[in-house]
């Protein structure tokens, strides 16, 4: 019961740790860096861990800090040199540094801990058992500890450099008339990524950082504009995520990160689907809504063009609008509806008649077109 209180204390700070510096990511559609950083760093810990011959030892966090810090300046000269644009740079770069990272483990680690499915997966379950001793006292897991002090790292800078971050990932080039580096600023958090994703790899695998790091950001944005309230509900989707894909695996008996990241991702297609503003729902309805708010306006032009003729009475009827506008029964209905609803016209049995602020908006209409 303990080991799995920490397990969960564990997926909570890591979901935070890794969601607060997300929010920048995505405002800043650097999304891709967080995947890049995540597999790339790989490469350093390989090669640190052949000069150490120890899992444990601390120059792996640094080898693989370098690592990320290296990636992100590659890419950002490939970038700058013109030959490729942002994506292509971050698909040629941490590819070649986590193949070459999977092929020291395959050929020269096979029989250590430190194999590719565990790198790529973790597993958050065993973080428990790599506790945290000082003169024999047990101090709890070791994973528990090292995201901590990540997430006061995090938490510490954002709050720090907060204006400055926003100022910089809205509009850079007034950050950098007021005094400020954008530069400086997004190797900063680079680094911070970095960071995060080194401290929370050996706990949860990279695929989960980048599904912590990315998509409850992502799934943010799509419910606010607002960079605080984002920061926040980043903050509780990721633990959301984390606490719901703990009892999911357990439930399936299925792989924790792996549950987690499918939490991830069913609250983000929530989101695109159902968001107030952002939703594909929202965005359906508010489609529809245009076009029978379109369509009525149509419906004015036409009785005011025939209103006083001799074809009135059968132009100006619910029958023409069917045979003749090629609208289906259904739609009419939504249409005249909406001409009702506007006060805009009035219906005498088939008979479609326009009222003064009808024909005050048909008249509107025709002007501005």
């Amino acid at each position: 019961m303990i080991d799995q209180l920490f397990v969960l204390a564990i997926a909570c700070v890591v979901a935070i740790a890794c969601a607060l510096p997300g929010v920048f990511l995505v405002l800043r559609q650097v999304a891709l860096m967080s995947d890049a950083i995540s597999h790339a760093i790989l490469l350093g810990i390989v090669i640190v861990f052949f000069i150490v011959k120890d899992l444990h030892s601390p120059f792996l966090i640094v080898g693989a800090a370098l690592t990320g810090i290296l990636t992100v300046v590659l890419t950002e000269l490939v970038i700058q040199s013109g030959r490729l644009k942002k994506d292509a740079a971050i698909g040629l770069i941490f590819p070649f540094f986590f193949s070459i990272g999977v092929i020291l483990i395959t050929q020269f680690a096979g029989s250590v801990h430190l194999d590719s499915d565990a790198v790529l997966l973790g597993e958050i379950a065993f973080a428990p058992f790599n506790r945290f001793l000082i003169m024999g006292l047990d101090l709890g897991p070791i994973s528990l500890w090292v995201m901590g002090a990540v997430l006061v790292l995090n938490v510490t800078f954002i709050t720090l450099f907060y204006k400055e971050l926003k100022l910089s990932t809205f509009d850079s080039a007034l950050a950098a008339s007021m005094g400020f580096s954008p530069v400086v600023l997004h190797y900063a958090l680079m680094s911070l990524v970095s960071i995060t994703a080194v401290g929370a790899f050996d706990a949860v695998g990279s695929i989960l950082v980048v599904a912590l790091m990315i998509t409850p950001p992502a799934t943010a944005y799509l419910l606010t504009r607002q960079l605080k309230r984002m920061l926040l509900l980043s903050a509780l989707i990721g633990i959301l995520s984390a606490v719901m894909g703990f009892f999911f695996a357990v439930a399936i008996d299925a792989s924790i990160a792996g549950a987690m990241a499918t939490v991830t991702g069913v609250f983000f297609l929530l989101a695109f689907c159902f968001s107030p503003d952002q939703g594909v729902l929202q965005k359906y309805l508010r489609l529809k809504a245009q076009r029978v708010s379109f369509s009525a306006t149509m419906l004015l032009v036409q009785l005011l063009d025939h209103e006083g003729t001799d074809t009135e009475r059968e132009e100006n009827t619910v029958s023409n609008m069917i045979d003749h506008m090629g609208w289906t029964e259904p739609f009419v209905k939504q249409v005249v509806r909406h001409g009702l609803h506007q006060k805009a016209i009035i219906r005498k049995g088939d008979g479609l008649f326009l009222t003064d602020l009808g024909r005050e908006l048909a008249r509107s209409a025709m002007t501005h077109t």
